[in-house]
């Protein structure tokens, strides 16, 4: 597998160069975050992000992400054109030659935790999600969004969630499989194998509907436009927060549509909350060992990244992505991958 990591541009606390450091590290994942959701992308643009990533002897292996507007999602008038955005991005991203694009398709919400410095036990901090804490926000008061890129005052909120409340789950789905209707032929033309990255937490925040949260859901969106090109982040975090998942025979089950992997940890309390702990298998509630070395055997060719990480020895910077944790976790995952080869070899 093709170890990387993400990177959030020149803005960064962690520079290109410390990533280049980083043991069998060669790819970078990164996006134009300059450039509002909506908007399309243009080659010079992507360009510019390639050339700053190989200047240190790196390749940008992934974008992440494309945004995929609210429009889209809530499937208003202004669809269409929000699309043919997309498509603009995808075509800018195409020419670049980068072969991999992860998107998600939650609403209003990227990511969400409900604290970004939890302590643990060994003096770590971490993200962590409680579900009570997100049932006690009544909308007076903003909600941290972590992951995503504006900060939503409580009247914008409360006008898309009710906006949401009008479309529903059923179609939102719909919404789902027009969007990849329309676009995945644009990325089987370019080249480009479209990623999506499922819910996370995999359930509805806020009373707003999720359609990518179960196996179910991702069959359904597979199923939907029927192509390569249409493929999967497996996110283990993310798909590892339920405890009705089992990531090992999920992998297997869509290893043919894989085209990125996320790998993290989580321990869960209870039914709706977890916290995110070391890579390590043995820290948490995913056996992180079995997952990545099945999705080694089965996707050898496919890029693969420590997602967030715990802030240990000190460091600070962008919640969940110091350079540390995410360090120490791409060792782990590379003696994964190299056990992975030693045993198709044996």
């Amino acid at each position: 597998m093709q170890m990387t990591m993400r990177w959030f541009g020149s803005a960064d606390p962690v520079p290109l160069w410390k990533l280049r450091q980083v043991p069998n590290l060669t790819g970078i994942v990164s996006a134009l975050h300059d450039v509002p959701p909506g908007e399309p992308w243009t080659r010079e643009g992507v360009a510019a992000l390639r050339a700053q990533v190989e200047a240190v002897g790196l390749t940008l292996r992934v974008i992440e992400s494309v945004p995929v507007h609210e429009d889209i999602k809530l499937g208003n008038a202004r669809r269409d054109e929000r699309i043919s955005a997309f498509v603009a991005s995808l075509e800018a991203v195409a020419a670049e030659g980068v072969p991999v694009v992860c998107y998600n398709f939650m609403p209003v919400f990227d990511w969400t935790r409900t604290d970004l410095a939890t302590r643990l036990p060994d003096g770590s901090t971490t993200l962590t999600f409680r579900q009570a804490h997100v049932d006690g926000t009544p909308g007076e008061e903003p909600l941290p969004l972590p992951g995503w890129a504006e900060a939503y005052t409580p009247q914008a909120l409360s006008a898309l969630r009710m906006a949401y409340a009008a479309v529903g789950e059923e179609q939102l789905r719909a919404n789902l499989a027009f969007f990849l209707r329309a676009v995945v032929p644009h990325a089987a033309r370019l080249g480009v194998k479209l990623a999506i990255h499922p819910d996370d937490p995999p359930w509805p925040v806020l009373g707003l509907p999720r359609v990518v949260s179960t196996a179910e859901d991702l069959d359904f969106l597979l199923n939907a436009a029927p192509d390569e090109h249409n493929g999967l982040t497996f996110c283990t975090g993310s798909l590892g927060a339920r405890a009705d998942h089992d990531l090992p025979a999920l992998a297997r089950r869509f290893a043919h549509r894989i085209h990125f992997v996320h790998a993290r940890n989580v321990r869960r309390h209870g039914q709706r909350d977890f916290d995110e702990v070391a890579h390590i298998s043995a820290h948490g509630n995913i056996d992180l060992a079995q997952t990545v070395t099945r999705l080694a055997q089965l996707r050898p060719e496919v890029p693969i990244r420590p997602d967030h990480g715990r802030m240990i020895w000190g460091e600070t910077g962008r919640p969940g992505y110091g350079l540390n944790d995410r360090a120490l976790g791409a060792t782990y995952l590379q003696g994964l991958i190299d056990g992975a080869r030693l045993r198709s070899h044996a």
